[in-house]
């Protein structure tokens, strides 16, 4: 006969192969990760930067508490991912704090202690038994390696999402915040960005608030191009803001060398000399073509800037005197199809996930053929309900007295911003004069006529980086800020940083913005009307499975005492 097992040890067995696999679970982490989005699978960049880590990276993750279900999600997610994070290298670890822990003195030197350090504290209503109670949450992580630290704020808040949505985004976010963090503190090593002046650009104090946010992660100055012959390859990114005065040819000269030594451009110009401040003392205006003697540089990169304004019924708005009530005026705001509000439908990771971003008088901008293979992505263009008027044409307050014709808005998804990446071909070739080759051989730097490959962003629209400034106070708004809607736009400020840091920084880890966190949400309507049908099967199936089961258990017992 064969010897049967005893059930003790049978049951012996099965709790000793659940406690091997529950120990090796401890030494290694697997995921399998079965989701459409793959929200549980760490892009390359990010697996290749944590394995290039040496030194313990301590993550310190304020997120502990008694949270609602939807922070809950966020907490959750900071977990897995730092799971991740800790399963590609050891050197990462995290734990989870409550800074709402302890005694009211010691609750209260923390909260002191964060706020110097400029985490903001978020107010949730926290059900507690029977009711409701106001808590301060701080959804950050610190994130420390030896004396450097950096704090990440995990909490999206869109003003014009609401909090699902916001949270969503977050969650999102995560793997692309926590890794630029790791990137700061493992690779403190500064790149160098240079600001252009000489023609026009925006004042200083119109470009604080961006300086503000770059100064900690970036070495910033300023050049004059008339004052120097050549820009340096150390020169990791030249930003021209808004220029209004012609460039010379010795100007483009410069540019063109420092792009064919494989230089990187961000250029932010108008088609159009125009401003709100041009409708201050009249009613009607009309905007001359901004000439900066760039045609020929633009045309020979594979675009054109046109001489045109972009109108969009998504836009932001302007005050208008609607009547008196007294000696006092009544102001309302009106949509002011000029300032067009742009949300980003590109996947690419400059603008995936951010924000709407507020543009003021933009241009179109055509995409031409060019000899040399350069690529070119679309980043910001309209709405489907848009239109341009090209020069000359009359611009005035007029046009908000009456209601719009969404049919005349014909034109959809008018490019604004592009993004040109490959290599380039110079300006100068076959034109090289005496003067220029005298130049470059005083300097000892040959002449080149093709670059290595490099990239460039031209957004037609200056104001896109500006910041409102207080000359009597000093102080500076954010960028994105309309001090008529008081609001303000963040996908301003997540679009200029995201350009930077995309065309600097060579490890892509900015495609990990690119992951897409989706909310499956029920069907009320649906839920509603067929209830009755699932709750049949919920409660039904189940007792008709047992009652099969047991039929078939019964009938092969009985099967098998008969035989024996």
């Amino acid at each position: 006969m064969e010897k049967r097992i005893p059930g003790f040890l049978q049951i012996l067995l099965i709790l000793g192969i659940i406690l091997f696999i529950n120990i090796l679970s401890q030494y290694f982490n697997t995921y399998l990760d079965f989701t459409e989005e793959k929200r549980f699978t760490l892009t390359e960049p990010t697996k290749k930067l944590i394995k290039d880590v040496k030194n313990v990276v301590y993550i310190q993750v304020l997120l502990e508490g008694n949270f609602p279900s939807g922070f809950k999600r966020l907490q959750q997610s900071t977990k897995e991912i730092l799971d991740q994070f800790n399963s590609e290298n050891g050197y990462i670890e995290y734990e989870f704090e409550n800074p709402n822990e302890g005694t009211v003195d010691v609750i209260n030197a923390r909260r002191k202690s964060y706020s110097e350090e400029g985490l903001i504290p978020t107010n949730l209503m926290v059900r507690s038994g029977s009711e409701n109670k106001e808590q301060l949450i701080y959804p950050y992580a610190i994130v420390k390696l030896g004396d450097r630290k950096i704090s990440v704020n995990l909490l999206e808040n869109a003003p014009d999402l609401d909090q699902e949505s916001n949270l969503s985004n977050s969650i999102s976010l995560l793997e692309y915040k926590l890794a630029t963090a790791i990137q700061k503190v493992h690779y403190p090593e500064k790149k160098n960005i240079l600001f252009t002046t000489g023609h026009g650009e925006l004042a200083r104090e119109q470009t604080k608030s961006l300086v503000s946010l770059l100064n900690s992660s970036y070495n910033l100055a300023w050049i004059n191009l008339d004052s120097t012959f050549i820009i340096k390859p150390e020169i990791d990114l030249l930003i021209i803001a808004r220029p209004i005065i012609p460039f010379t040819e010795k100007n483009k000269f410069v540019l063109d060398q420092y792009v064919m030594n494989g230089g990187k451009i961000f250029w932010l110009v108008d088609g159009l000399k125009m401003s709100l401040d041009s409708l201050s003392t009249r009613n009607e205006f009309i905007p001359e073509p901004l000439d900066l003697n760039l045609t020929d540089y633009f045309f020979k990169n594979g675009i054109r800037i046109n001489s045109n304004l972009v109108l969009d019924l998504e836009c932001s708005r302007i005050p208008q005197v609607i009547g008196r009530t007294g000696d006092k005026p009544q102001i309302e705001l009106f949509p002011w199809y000029y300032h067009p509000l742009i949300a980003p439908r590109s996947n690419h990771p400059i603008v995936s996930n951010i924000d709407r971003i507020s543009l003021e008088f933009p241009s179109t901008i055509d995409s031409l053929k060019t000899k040399t293979d350069i690529k070119k992505t679309i980043l910001l263009q309209s709405s489907q309900y848009s239109r341009y008027q090209n020069s000359p044409m009359k611009v005035g307050f007029e046009m908000m007295r009456y209601k719009p014709d969404p049919d005349k808005f014909n034109r959809p998804n008018l490019p604004i911003g592009i993004l040109l990446e490959g290599t380039f071909g110079s300006l100068f070739e076959n034109r090289l004069d005496e003067d220029m080759n005298n130049i470059l051989s005083s300097i000892g730097i040959p002449f080149k006529t093709i670059s290595s490959p490099t990239s460039m962003l031209v957004v037609a629209d200056g104001d896109v980086i500006k910041n409102l400034y207080d000359k009597e106070t000093g102080k500076f708004a954010p960028i994105g800020y309309n001090k008529y809607e008081k609001a303000t736009f963040n996908g301003n400020k997540d679009f200029i940083l995201n350009s930077i840091e995309f065309m600097i920084n060579q490890n892509n880890i900015l495609t990990a913005r690119t992951k897409e966190f989706k909310l499956r949400m029920l069907d009320k309507v649906k839920a509603e009307k067929d209830k009755l049908y699932w709750q049949s099967i919920n409660i039904v199936l189940p007792i008709i499975l047992i009652v099969l089961f047991g039929a078939i258990n019964f009938y092969w017992r009985k099967k098998k005492f008969i035989k024996s």
